[in-house]
């Protein structure tokens, strides 16, 4: 029996950004608790963003805004933001307080609670429930109105430790055509022969 409550530590998060991403995070769980209805999804697909250097990501150059202030904090809260009027995208902030870095947690396999997230996502194929981060929000009752800036060791939202490492693959991140040099980074880490990946 996987212990879901089994809390991945704040001082985690204080790590180097892809050691959290690759060693710590992927095949980790993804919990939430909403309205009385528990979801959780083993995390598969992830994608690396530094504030300071990086130009796909929203504390480039290291600037504070009203919409990214959460990502300065110390690392182990939740960055969830809204995105095309119609998506919310949840992100893990990690490093320490000041450096603006965060991971956007990309896809899921469903673990948990799969009648809710079929309920609320409306479609009843697993593969198409988590697998990318709008559908992923969805699948588990994320928003940023109301699970932006949480710290994640307690509900409604929580990670909790991973049971075995897994091997994994390196790739490009999506849909950051704009970010110039950047868009080409292997910052992207997905499981490796996992079916729930938003693309390979």
């Amino acid at each position: 029996m996987i212990d879901f409550k089994n809390y991945i530590t704040l001082d985690t998060y204080l790590k180097d950004p892809f050691e959290v991403a690759t060693k710590h995070l992927l095949g980790a769980y993804l919990c939430s608790e909403i309205g009385e209805e528990l979801t959780i999804g083993k995390i598969t697909e992830l994608e690396v963003y530094l504030g300071d250097c990086d130009k796909a990501c929203h504390a480039y150059p290291n600037k504070i805004t009203p919409r990214n202030r959460i990502m300065f904090a110390n690392g182990g809260y939740s960055y969830v933001f809204f995105v095309y009027g119609m998506y919310n995208q949840f992100n893990v902030v990690v490093s320490k307080e000041g450096e603006g870095n965060a991971i956007l947690i990309r896809s899921l396999e469903p673990v948990y609670g799969v009648d809710t997230m079929i309920r609320r996502r409306r479609t009843d194929k697993l593969k198409n429930l988590t697998t990318g981060p709008g559908k992923l929000c969805q699948a588990l009752g994320i928003s940023a109105k109301q699970h932006n800036g949480l710290i994640l060791n307690q509900s409604p939202l929580w990670i909790s430790a991973k049971e075995k490492n897994y091997e994994y693959v390196s790739a490009t991140r999506i849909g950051i055509d704009y970010a110039e040099e950047y868009k080409d980074k292997l910052w992207r880490f997905y499981i490796k022969d996992s079916p729930y990946i938003s693309k390979k």
